[in-house]
């Protein structure tokens, strides 16, 4: 089994993880099978209670798993599927050597970072290795390089490549080359600063991609891989690409990344073939058909907050060979503003999930005008709530229905606490989380646009529909077009003469993927292109 790790250097955010995703998709088409995970430096347990704004979306796996938003990435870019095991935090970490301790696993010795530390960090490496039965495994290490909280996983990795030996291990540093404009050019010092504090470490990087917004010339490769100590051909250019992350595997494979990875490891691959991957940037880069729809959320000027939700709908576009333009609406700017002038001219609008009471008005405004103005809507999670009580406020005259997460003493709480939620005091990993069966009803939008009449999709959720208010709803013609396999939980709503209006109590962005359009995003870009242009794009 082989091993690559990925670090970043001088600044954060520089793309470490779509570069471990687009490798991942690269080493995929040259037959091989990968695996991969996160090793995230802070001190929560997972980012399941941290806020949007501290770090952007959190990524639910199937097993209910709360993870960093890069296995997003590596879910979509591979056929990996991840788990718990996927995802470490210094939180897990600590909690597991502190546990040991507790238990007396480590016989009376004192307890210190490197070797128990270290160890546990390793053992995880080992864990998913057994597990995966992957031929690679790509470990992305979170951070940058020198954060004091990220050195037992750097030291981790340094002593699991000397245990692994040579030709087993490869290490890539993500760094960035600032180009100066005052100066009217790139600058490889922070690149050198950051491999050098690697190297400190005991890390030498086999590979370094240099994150870049101007092309990286011969003369700057030189002074990188004379500087850094890494031959010409590992200093990789990683400019930021034009129109989709989606060009990323292409754009490193023109670099010969894969190539050189290999090299490394003694892999004997045939070239990946990636004509499927070069239709998808077609169809991203110069698609058939256009169309505008608008997103609607409390995180609006945070791009990271809904990312799996924006992709979703890119897929949803290249499913229907059309470009999406994506309209980021403040829901606070409805409530300024009215929804009209904020929604009118778009051929649809998405309401993402959520938490907290800002901005519910503005969503619940934006939920009436799609419903009054047949526009077609898509609520994912809170968006499926803020449908209910708009309906019930409005067609059902039920005067100050609302959600008891955000008005406890509402007159109509058509949406509610589950029961197994009542007792839950903790936060951390409480929820109704992961993978679970959902049935959908026969005749409905849905089930056409699944074509199957079970599915299983992510939740994360502590509130659902009040089942007291069931029969009002149905009578008035809203339909419960989707419930947990015993027919108690709502999981799927529709409305009756309405070109497309379907919101679910899941997260079906969580299982979209550039080539795999999920069902719901691909049917609601072809509803929102009929909106605007009168033609259909494809036969549900």
């Amino acid at each position: 089994m082989k091993f690559i790790f990925v670090t970043g250097g001088v600044v954060s955010s520089l793309g470490k993880g779509l570069t471990a995703a687009a490798l991942g998709t690269l080493l995929e088409n040259r037959g091989l099978k990968v695996a991969l995970q996160k090793f995230d430096p802070y001190l929560n347990v997972d980012p399941g209670t941290m806020s949007p704004y501290q770090h952007g979306e959190v990524y639910v796996l199937d097993d209910g798993a709360e993870t960093d938003l890069d296995l997003g990435h590596y879910e979509r870019f591979t056929s990996t599927k991840l788990t718990r095991m996927n995802n470490l935090t210094s939180g897990q970490v600590y909690q597991k050597v502190l546990n040991n301790e507790r238990e007396g696993v480590y016989l009376g010795k004192t307890v210190q970072v490197i070797p128990h530390v270290t160890d546990e960090i390793k053992r995880r490496i080992e864990l998913l290795a057994e597990t995966s039965k992957a031929d690679v495994i790509i470990t992305e290490i979170g951070g940058t390089t020198g954060d004091i909280e990220g050195l037992p996983f750097v030291e981790a990795i340094r002593e699991f490549a000397l245990e692994a030996g040579i030709g087993n291990t490869c290490f890539i540093h993500v760094t960035y080359v600032p180009f100066i404009k005052a100066a009217g050019e790139l600058k490889t010092k922070p690149t050198q600063q950051s491999v050098a504090k690697l190297r400190e470490i005991g890390i030498t990087p086999n590979i370094i991609a240099c994150r870049c917004e101007k092309p990286l010339d011969k003369e700057l490769r030189q002074k990188i891989s004379m500087f850094c100590n890494v031959p010409l051909e590992a200093v990789i250019e990683a400019k930021d690409v034009d129109h989709s992350i989606y060009e990323m595997p292409l754009m490193l494979q023109r670099e010969r990344l894969d190539d050189l990875v290999c090299r490394i490891l003694h892999l004997t691959t045939p070239a990946p073939n990636m004509a499927h991957w070069q239709e998808i940037i077609r169809k991203l880069i110069a698609p058939q058909h256009r169309v505008r729809v608008g997103v609607v959320g409390k995180y609006i000027g945070l791009q990271d907050a809904y990312k799996s939700v924006y992709e979703a709908l890119i897929h949803g576009g290249i499913g229907n060979d059309c470009g999406v333009e994506l309209v980021q609406i403040d829901a606070e700017e409805i409530e300024k503003f009215g929804a009209e002038k904020m929604l009118k001219g778009l051929g649809g609008v998405c309401v993402p999930g959520g938490f907290g009471e800002r901005g519910i008005e503005g969503k619940i405004l934006a939920a009436k005008y799609a419903r009054e103005n047949k526009l077609p809507y898509l609520g994912l999670c809170l968006g499926m709530q803020i449908a209910t009580i708009e309906f019930a406020r409005n067609v059902l005259k039920l005067e100050k229905a609302h959600s008891t997460e955000f008005n406890a003493d509402t007159p109509h709480p058509v949406i509610a606490l589950l029961d197994a939620q009542k007792k839950v005091t903790k936060k951390g990993g409480t929820m109704r989380l992961g993978a679970m069966p959902c049935q959908l009803a026969v005749g409905s939008k849905a089930g056409q646009l699944y074509g199957s009449f079970v599915i299983h999709e992510r939740h994360r959720h502590r509130y659902e529909f009040n089942n007291a208010y069931r029969e009002k709803f149905e009578k008035a013609g809203f339909i419960f077009s989707g419930t947990s396999p015993d027919g108690k939980l709502v999981e799927v709503i529709e409305l009756k003469d309405h070109p497309f209006f379907v919101a679910s109590q899941f997260h079906p962005e969580f299982l979209s993927k550039p080539h795999q359009p999920h069902p719901l995003f691909k049917g609601f870009i072809a509803a929102a292109h009929e909106q605007i242009h009168h033609k259909p794009l494809y036969s549900i």
